[in-house]
């Protein structure tokens, strides 16, 4: 998720909540019915593609927006599903998975790269429409969601009404469905086939991304950004409380030594110059945080000062897609996250310590 409500903890232990950005409300909603998968209401049918042997991108349909966020089936003897999307468009997941010919008996295991709603917010209603299903997640994300409650009730907190609307709440796993990935722990899938976990925080503590053996493809959650095919620019995700730079830019390095074949991207889909995106990503990483810190050191908005220097990269989109886009992954979020980072990575104490102008002085 790039910037959302979700109960974590931050560096003291407590309960935080990090500034969910600006709402808006959502009007389109994905429709499903027996037969298969009906159109979003801003396009045709969300039909799942191939994108690598044995690899199927799903559209998950956040708020029935196409091509916004994906989840991807890895085919095998015991396929796997990567990423849920939301429990508010749990429905066109499981829809689409009919349509595949995965019945209730045939998905092995559900991965979620993070415990964002966006990501993993339909687990339980997967979980429990493939009982025979393990659910792989990192250590520290586990017992979200085992017990959602303090997650979703931080959530409502934040977002109110519009978090049923665009959202939906997170059905609880049974623990005993739940397995902990450790770094570099396998998922087999099949002969020759599996996939392996790369613990990659720097966006969220509780980040894993998954590489699979046969296609090559890594599945990066948000580690690498957020890059929309109908916007055609990487924006990072930095959202508090969680976002630390050198986490970040590690976790993209342990990628890249990985030389995957493809990245596919939960926000969105396959991007196959492996080399040139990561390193693009930390790249942008570090000019979104030069330019928070920047404006934190001489008292201005983090949030406006990344408009003002980043709005040009969006301003051929029109203003309902820069709309879907903000809610996905704003300035505002964003902004926070880099705030966070910056007062308490002992950035700024070290500037205080120097004498160096400080905000508002």
């Amino acid at each position: 998720m790039t910037g959302r409500p979700e109960d974590h903890e931050g560096a003291n232990g407590r309960e935080s909540e990090p500034d969910p950005g600006p709402g808006h409300l959502v009007t389109g909603h994905t429709h499903v019915h027996a037969g298969g998968i009906e159109a979003a209401s801003d396009g045709g049918p969300a039909e799942p593609v191939a994108i690598g042997p044995g690899v199927i991108q799903i559209d998950t349909l956040l708020g029935g927006w196409r091509r916004m966020t994906a989840g991807y089936l890895v085919e095998g003897p015991a396929p796997v599903l990567v990423e849920t999307g939301s429990q508010s468009s749990a429905g066109a997941l499981l829809a689409a998975l009919e349509h595949l010919g995965v019945g209730p008996g045939d998905l092995a295991g559900v991965a979620v790269t993070h415990i964002h709603l966006d990501h993993a917010g339909g687990v339980g209603d997967v979980a429990r429409a493939f009982p025979d299903a393990t659910v792989y997640v990192h250590e520290k994300g586990a017992r979200h969601l085992a017990d959602p409650s303090r997650l979703v009730a931080s959530a409502a907190r934040v977002y109110g009404p519009l978090l049923d609307e665009l959202y939906g709440r997170l059905e609880p796993t049974p623990p005993e469905r739940l397995h902990v990935l450790a770094d570099t722990e396998t998922v087999e899938i099949g002969p020759g086939r599996f996939l392996t976990a790369v613990d990659s925080p720097g966006h969220a503590k509780h980040h894993l991304g998954l590489h699979d053996s046969v296609s090559g493809i890594l599945f990066a959650g948000d580690a690498v950004g957020v890059r929309l095919p109908d916007a055609g620019v990487l924006r990072p995700a930095t959202p508090p409380p969680d976002f630390d730079l050198g986490e970040a830019v590690h976790s993209l390095r342990k990628f890249a030594a990985r030389r995957p074949s493809g990245i596919a991207l939960a926000h969105y889909g396959l991007l196959e110059d492996t080399e040139a995106l990561l390193e693009e990503a930390e790249a942008t990483l570090r000019s979104w945080a030069e330019t928070a810190e920047r404006a934190l050191r001489e008292g201005r908005d983090i949030a406006a000062a990344l408009e003002e220097r980043y709005r040009f990269d969006t301003s051929h989109l029109s203003a309902e897609f820069r709309e879907k886009l903000e809610v996905l992954n704003g300035f505002h979020s964003n902004a926070e996250g880099l705030r966070r980072w910056l007062e308490t990575s002992g950035r700024m104490a070290a500037e205080r310590a120097s004498g160096a102008p400080q905000p508002g002085s």
